[in-house]
């Protein structure tokens, strides 16, 4: 009975997963049902025999350049230059979305702007009025 119950809940795992493969660069390549990896250093051929049967050809097979995810340039921008650079969702849900999630949108409205990265401080500047009444709803900073 207890077999049937594990086979039961791993059934779920195995139907979705797929194979991934992640490289150096940060590209990635999802294999389709049916396809397969090889891993070598050196080069791989497929044969073809003739209908003659005596004749053979070696063809030596060039490594996939087909990708799925090629990360944009990175221009060596960090903190609030990449939070304004980065277009959220542009590749979908990656490691990078996430980061821009966690560091720069920290009201969760889904947008870089004022609201995420000015500190009120009470003083009447033109930037502490424009908080207000982006952020605040037009009320002024209480020190919370």
């Amino acid at each position: 009975m207890r077999a049937v119950l594990a086979l039961i809940m791993l059934f779920p795992l195995v139907a979705v997963s797929e194979t991934v493969i992640n490289y150096d660069d940060g590209s990635t390549l999802t294999l389709t049902e049916g396809e397969a990896v090889y891993v070598v250093k050196g080069k791989v051929y497929q044969h073809r025999n003739y209908q003659n049967g005596k004749t053979i050809q070696f063809k030596v097979i060039p490594p996939t350049k087909r990708r799925d995810y090629v990360p944009q340039p990175h221009d060596g921008l960090t903190g609030h230059e990449w939070c304004e650079a980065y277009e959220p969702w542009s590749e979908g849900l990656t490691f990078a979305m996430i980061q821009w999630q966690r560091a720069c949108d920290t009201n969760n409205d889904g947008v870089y702007d004022m609201c995420d990265y000015y500190e009120p401080t009470g003083q009447a500047t033109f930037e502490e009025l424009q908080w207000q009444d982006q952020c605040n709803d037009g009320k002024p900073w209480d020190g919370s």
